[in-house]
């Protein structure tokens, strides 16, 4: 009986006049624009986290093994990379690649310029798809272990830094006690828009940085450990490090786990602050969609005074009609939502496909406007705003109960 009035209510809202029907529109409006700020809100923060921690892990994986004495040293000192580690790191569950590499500081030189920069060396055990898929001009070498080809693949700020293109030779010097030099071949450029590591890293073979570095073949800087989800970082960096931490390899040297979060704190950090904003503008955005019901609950119940008071006077209890005033407003609130859908995954389509609002990348380490669609959160906004709704309607209802018949039914 209840949903039946509501329904009639809300009909005889759509095409009335009444006093009341300006503040059911700016409530739906409320509800909509609320819902659609959320929406886009979380579509851009789940883009952005996703983007930025893929390029974070591209560069450095998942969880990473380097000396202990020397982390975060790019001038490292080596650990071994024998099959015994690499056979207890594939054998862990959740590790679904294990790549090696070498680095070794340099100095670009050119006839207008230098630049310094770390050689990263990297063997056919490499995953180069982070490369490939930011790869701008020329190739992707085919790196080794076992020869040294002398391609180099260098990013698009070190280009126009020196100056070179795709096919150009250069200079790289390299101080060992003595200066050594070697020539190097441009077989491709890159461009992340991660600028800290784009002016940092040149990629070429394993074999050519561990000779510059005087290393046996089964010495590296590090070995990178890829795992089959982000959320298992932690709990993989615990187990790893438990095994690993501080225990020696055959030429005397103590490993240290580490995760991409450890590596990169200040980037993680940063993102951890983006969750409390989205979580701000989400109670904002919520408590602004509460008032404007609030207020638009409350003018429908003084207009429709009189209407309470024939309902009670026909022997209708309180609870009953709260609940037909409730089901009109969850009416209005379903509306509104159904539009805030429209208007929010609306417009972070657009943007998905088209790439239309840009960034700077210098600032933001993103090019445009990042989207991603998280349906699950996205659901549980729509139900919890749905709910929340509702219940902060439940106290203005209450308002129904002191209506008395006689009263309301002479009410103008």
């Amino acid at each position: 009986m209840e949903t039946f009035i509501a329904r009639r209510l809300y009909k005889s809202e759509q095409g009335s006049r009444s006093v009341s029907r300006p503040a059911v529109l700016i409530a739906q409006i409320g509800v909509a624009l609320g819902l659609a700020v959320m929406l886009v809100t979380i579509a851009v923060s789940f883009g952005f986290k996703h983007e930025v921690r893929e390029k974070a892990v591209g560069f450095s994986s998942h969880l990473h093994i380097s000396n202990y004495d020397t982390a975060q040293d790019y001038e490292a000192l080596p650990v071994a990379a024998d099959s015994a580690l690499l056979q207890l790191l594939g054998n862990t569950p959740h590790v679904t690649h294990v790549q090696r590499y070498a680095t070794k500081a340099g100095v670009f030189r050119t006839e207008n310029d230098f630049m310094g920069y770390v050689l990263k060396g990297v063997g056919e055990d490499y995953d180069l798809s982070f490369y490939i898929r930011y790869l701008k001009e020329g190739v992707v070498p085919q790196f080794s272990d076992s020869v040294s080809s002398n391609s180099i693949l260098i990013s698009r700020a070190i280009a126009d830094k020196l100056q070179l293109e795709v096919g150009d030779k250069v200079d790289s010097y390299f101080l060992q006690g003595s200066m050594r030099a070697r020539r190097y071949t441009v077989a491709g450029i890159y461009e992340t828009g991660f600028n800290d590591y784009d002016r940092l890293f040149v990629v070429t073979d394993l074999k050519a940085v561990q000779a510059l570095n005087r290393w046996e073949s089964d010495q590296v800087t590090g070995v990178e450990v890829m795992l089959d989800h982000f959320g298992r970082v932690e709990e993989m960096n615990w187990e790893l490090g438990t095994q690993l931490d501080r225990t020696k390899d055959k030429y005397g040297e103590e490993y240290l786990v580490q995760s991409v979060e450890d590596i990169n704190p200040g980037l993680f950090a940063w993102l951890d602050v983006l969750d409390m904003n989205v979580w701000l503008i989400l109670t904002l955005m919520i408590g602004v969609a509460a008032f404007t019901m609030i207020s638009g609950l409350l003018i429908l119940i003084i207009e429709r005074t009189q209407f309470i008071g024939i309902l009670k006077a026909l022997g209708a209890s309180d609870k009953a009609v709260r609940k037909t005033f409730l089901y009109l407003a969850m009416l209005i609130i379903g509306k509104g939502m159904l539009w805030g859908n429209v208007i929010g995954l609306g417009l972070c389509a657009v943007q998905k496909y088209t790439r239309l609002i840009p960034l700077n990348p210098q600032d933001y380490y993103l090019d445009c406007v990042p989207v991603e669609f998280n349906w699950t959160f996205i659901l549980a906004v729509n139900i919890a705003m749905f709910v929340l709704s509702v219940l902060i309607l439940i106290v203005p209802s209450h308002l129904i109960s002191r209506i008395s018949p006689t009263k309301a039914m002479r009410f103008e």
